[in-house]
């Protein structure tokens, strides 16, 4: 296999495989430091995850949420960006082999976040919809509303209802978000486009295997998401699992079905890594890291995000999957690089918790921030401003703002446009 083309180099190189939080803001606090930095993506952009869920129903353009990685890292000097897919790493010849070629490294931080978690249920695999990447949330809304536009001519009642149907799979924070999403559509949208249907015969069902909501949250969050979902129309019914899904009917642990041509899986993930580490190093889908980040049994490579299991007595079960975390490891990892570089000591991690939140709607969502159990309106700003401020771009948080005023006061989302046609067989999935 041939070099990665890359200007040779006397400093140490740190090769960086992931542009998502983790990434982008380890290379950003890199800049200054005697090494050459390489990222590697397989796309050219970052993704702000947290809003996949407006994409998928209509709130967001894509671009909205997107943003180059050139452009972000642009004022990194010692930094060198290559659109590619990493096949696997040989730690042992410090090298790593990607479809443009193979490249050494002196340092190796793995910033690959999770995938979707199928729990090897091939049915769902093949005919749910997961929310991971972009053009999973654009296949989504167009097969959302590409649904509506066949139930407008159909003719038989049961075809009728399992095309306007939709099924959720997961009580977490997107779950809920886009069991919310979807009722904001029913109530005040979608009735507007298609005057001939009657939405009585429309159900937006979100299944939950355990007997809560938001169990990463507290239990009055929990019970506070159950109760403004049901005043937006969801059915939420807990302790239901799914059994099987062929892309027609949903048959549940229970014995039940749900007939829908919509069934989104939100119900789990796991890390997303190539191949070659030590066996040992992998646990639960995730990568065991020391506190410095350190891989086990791998002295230089790292890994930060999503995919790093850095157990504790605090965090037994490792730290939340959430994007602060990717944030603090990223910038903590950069200012160990400084003190391996300067022959110092490397410090732990230690992670400030800055509340966990999820949006149900309009004027509705639940926020947990240290001590304070927050609902309502007051939690709902609370989100709003959180997220806009943590958009990457200006120009994105201008976009993503101007639309939510705009949706706010006239209960409209303009995005509704099937731009490209959602085939099946032409699925776009993550690997698996």
């Amino acid at each position: 296999m041939s070099q990665v083309p890359l200007p040779s180099t006397d400093k140490p190189r740190i090769v960086v495989i992931g542009g998502g939080f983790a990434g982008i803001k380890l290379v950003k606090r890199l800049k200054n430091l005697p090494v050459q930095v390489v990222l590697f993506d397989r796309n050219n952009y970052h993704t702000f995850q947290p809003l996949l869920y407006q994409v998928a129903t209509a709130g967001l353009e894509p671009d909205s949420i997107a943003d180059p990685l050139r452009k972000q890292l642009e004022p990194v000097k010692n930094f060198f960006f290559r659109m590619a897919e990493v096949y696997s790493i040989e730690p042992e010849n410090n090298l790593i082999k990607t479809e443009i070629g193979e490249v050494k490294y002196d340092y190796l931080v793995l910033a690959t976040g999770s995938k979707t978690n199928f729990f090897g249920n091939e049915s769902i695999m093949q005919n749910g919809f997961p929310l991971k990447q972009i053009p999973q949330a654009l296949d989504l809304r167009s097969h959302i509303l590409q649904n509506f536009e066949a139930a407008n001519i159909a003719t038989d009642e049961k075809e009728l209802a399992s095309r306007m149907n939709v099924v959720i799979v997961g009580g977490g924070p997107t779950g809920v978000e886009v069991a919310g999403a979807m009722g904001e559509l029913k109530n005040n949208i979608l009735p507007g486009d298609y005057p001939e249907l009657d939405f009585g015969l429309m159900t937006i069902t979100l299944l939950e295997g355990d007997d809560r909501l938001l169990r990463g949250m507290s239990e009055a969050s929990g019970k506070r998401a159950l109760k403004y979902l049901e005043k937006f129309g969801v059915k939420v019914r807990l302790n239901t699992m799914v059994k099987s899904y062929d892309g027609l009917v949903a048959d549940l642990g229970d014995g039940g079905h749900i007939s829908t041509h919509t069934l989104i899986w939100a119900a789990g993930v796991k890390g997303n890594f190539p191949k070659g580490l030590n066996k040992e190093s992998i646990d639960k889908g995730r990568l065991l890291v020391d506190p410095y980040n350190a891989v086990k049994g791998h002295d230089n490579v790292f890994a930060i995000g999503d995919i790093a299991m850095m157990s504790s007595d605090e965090f037994p079960q490792g730290h939340p999957m959430l994007a602060p975390v990717a944030i603090q490891q990223g910038e903590h990892l950069a200012q160990n690089f400084k003190h391996i570089l300067s022959g110092k000591q490397k410090k732990a991690f230690k992670y400030k918790d800055q509340g966990s939140m999820a949006t149900v709607g309009r004027n509705k969502a639940v926020a947990d921030i240290g001590n304070m159990k927050v609902g309502g309106f007051m939690a709902w700003l609370i989100w709003m401003f959180i997220h806009l401020i943590s958009i990457i771009g200006f120009r994105n948080k201008i976009i993503v703002f101007s639309n939510w005023v705009w949706n706010y006061f006239t209960y409209d989302k303009g995005t509704r446009l099937i731009i490209r046609k959602f085939i099946p067989k032409n699925r776009i999935k993550e690997e698996v």
